[in-house]
């Protein structure tokens, strides 16, 4: 049993809500004192434990009692991420409809649509020019003018309470900006907050880390040191220049840290996304990435935000290897005491990987290598989000497939990126090494399936392959456990944006190829038109629906794969009790057949033909063989 189910058993009990308070804090006490001492040796840094425990109800006096309410129905309610009913969206503002007013009229959109999660790229101040899309942090609070102001987002968030919306904000954890408050007095002189970064009078030190440290950005930021000629000392900055990384190994961040957090919460974020997580502690020696102290700063954050504001969660944003990423659900003791929700990036990439070979193999023998996650955790599923798609296959997998893994992620950057004429993809090469051949995609999600090339050679054959495709990716994320998680314009097959090209601060970044204005226009004329966007969008409407009517698509660790005997096809299972759902997808532009005796097995052919939920129509069978035409997809109900 985690913390979270602790502190569910406890509230029933109808104490007022500071009661409330100390006894989750009681509850969580030892884990605290543990993790905490585990990073700060209690010799030395008893006072700044007592700091903490000072913090800790300081900060629960100051969140609006709205949201102190908010956490108790929520503690009650159970798992509520976990839910069928949960749809989500993510998008930049600026793109979306200008600023956090603008986001707020689009309100019945978004119920249109069927999507009530919403996460916003980040909204707070960054530096003039190059700031990451913003992940480059000027203050964790302060509104961008550009967005609007706090109270706007207060607003917002108010809105989005009243109409059902969660909201996931960002908190990069992992470093600030060089503008940053701290940064901009650490190169003043002061000491304190030089402190607050790694930062070095020689480059004796860093020297060390670059032996082992890997590069994030080789192309346009190599190294992971910058030199600071205001205080004449180097700053570790593993991303960019500009940003530089906080140092956790001083316990004084992370009681600043804390404290941001919970006031980020205390605005009404449901969320908080958890940005770059995996590079929170640095060693020499290692590759600083997924480090046992980062996984115990994990739990320690989590642990203090669930006495303060147990109504928040947290998303882990690690692009990691899969048996990584899922040890940030919390492994042994701290098994769920970490993060809630973790971004399923593999099943992401797999499933690109399923498009260019149009095999299913290297999906399914991936997916069950993968650990299972703990029974109160889940993911975000999705195809497409505003960065680059990486090839993070694992080499033992492809290997076992007799493939070379070198080669075969040259033919899928050769595939996705204009390398290959017969490809119908139209996607742009990220960090590409020549040296290395390693590169990642960018692109959006209808013009690497193909709609863009279909639509610029008036191919219709294409089109409708594309817009199958489209459908069917988009479909095995709203079925596959945990929520699902739509790119802003992925609903009407929005192409790629190369206006980027033209603007100096975004020319050398090809991601912002897949981060394009929502066009208005095109959707004022859904109901109205026979095109691929409206195909499209209508058809992510009616599986929104159909997923929250049926709570079988609920996450309860209750799925299971299929090997269907035909590499082209994908299955899996989702049961609940007696009801089950049996999703069968072809990757393949051919008619595809498989043996349907496992699938009587499972028994679905028990009370004569089932209903395919996508089509509406019951499914036959003239023989032995289901047919599956190109990319199609069933989601079969037993009842």
């Amino acid at each position: 049993m985690n913390q979270a189910k602790l502190h569910r058993l406890l509230s029933q009990k109808g104490k007022d809500d500071q009661e409330q308070f100390d006894q989750r804090l009681a509850t969580n006490l030892t884990l605290i004192q543990k993790q905490f001492f585990s990073l700060y040796p209690e010799e030395r840094y008893e006072k700044q434990f007592q700091k903490l425990l000072k913090l800790l109800p300081k900060l629960f006096s100051e969140r609006p009692e709205a949201l102190q309410q908010q956490d108790l129905k929520r503690l009650q309610s159970g798992n509520w991420y976990q839910s069928e009913k949960l749809v989500g969206m993510q998008l930049y503002v600026e793109h979306f409809n200008k600023d956090l007013k603008g986001l707020e009229e689009k309100i019945p959109y978004f119920k249109k649509l069927g999507v009530n999660f919403l996460h916003l790229m980040p909204i707070t101040t960054r530096p003039k020019g190059e700031s990451d899309g913003g992940y480059a942090v000027n203050n964790y609070l302060e509104v961008d003018k550009k967005y609007g102001s706090k109270e706007d987002l207060l607003e917002l968030t108010k809105a989005f309470r009243k109409n059902g919306i969660y909201l996931m904000l960002d908190f990069v954890v992992n470093h600030t900006s060089n503008e940053f408050s701290w940064a901009k007095k650490a190169k003043k002189g002061d000491k304190k907050y030089q402190g607050y970064y790694y930062t070095y009078e020689d480059f004796t030190i860093p020297a060390e880390f670059e032996k082992t440290l890997p590069e994030v950005f080789p192309e346009t930021s190599p190294g992971n040191f910058t030199y600071i000629p205001e205080m004449e000392k180097w700053v570790m900055t593993v991303f960019n220049t500009y940003q530089w990384d906080l140092n956790y190994t001083n316990p004084e961040v992370f009681l600043e840290m804390l404290t941001n957090l919970v006031k980020l919460t205390d605005m009404g974020v449901d969320v908080v996304r958890f940005d770059a997580l995996a590079f929170l502690w640095k060693k020499i020696g290692t590759i600083s990435q997924n480090l046992p102290e980062a996984h115990n700063l994990i739990s320690l954050f989590r642990m203090c935000l669930q006495v303060v504001a147990p109504g928040s969660i947290l998303l882990a944003e690690a692009i990691v290897a899969p048996t990584d990423i899922v040890k940030y659900f919390g492994e042994e003791e701290k098994k769920g005491n970490e993060c809630e929700i973790a971004y399923n990036a593999s099943l992401m990439a797999l499933l690109w990987n399923s498009i260019a070979t149009k095999k299913t193999q290297l999906l399914y023998k991936s997916l069950m290598h993968v650990p299972p996650k703990p029974q109160d955790c889940t993911w975000i599923n999705y195809i497409r989000c505003h960065d680059d798609i990486g090839l993070g296959y694992e080499n033992h997998l492809i290997q076992a497939l007799g493939w070379n893994p070198e080669m075969h992620r040259k033919f899928l950057l050769d595939y996705y990126c204009q390398r290959l004429d017969w490809s119908p993809a139209m996607g742009m090469l990220f960090m590409y090494n020549p040296k290395t051949g390693d590169g990642r995609i960018t692109g959006s999600a209808a013009s690497l399936l193909g709609l863009e090339k279909a639509i610029k050679t008036n191919n219709e054959d294409l089109k409708e392959a594309s817009v199958r495709k489209i459908i069917m990716l988009h479909g095995i994320t709203l079925a596959f456990g945990g929520i699902p998680l739509i790119y802003a314009g992925d609903e009407i097959g929005t192409l790629n944006d190369y206006s980027f090209q033209n603007d100096a601060s975004k020319k050398g970044d090809s991601r912002w190829v897949n981060r394009p204005m929502q066009d208005w226009e095109t959707i004022s004329s859904l109901d109205n038109q026979n095109s691929p966007q409206s195909t499209i969008f209508h058809a992510l409407q009616k599986l929104i629906k159909i997923r929250k009517e049926n709570s079988v698509f609920a996450d309860k660790n209750n799925l299971e794969l299929y090997h269907t005997g035909n590499d082209h096809v994908f299955s899996f299972e989702r049961t609940e009790q007696h009801k089950g759902l049996l999703v069968i997808c072809n990757f393949d532009e051919n008619p595809q057949v498989i043996d349907s005796s496992w699938i009587k097995k499972l028994g679905y052919f028990s009370k004569g033909e089932p209903l395919d939920l996508v089509s509406g129509k019951k499914v036959g069978l003239n023989s032995a063989l289901l047919e599956l035409i190109p990319y199609q997809m069933l989601w079969l109900m037993k009842s």
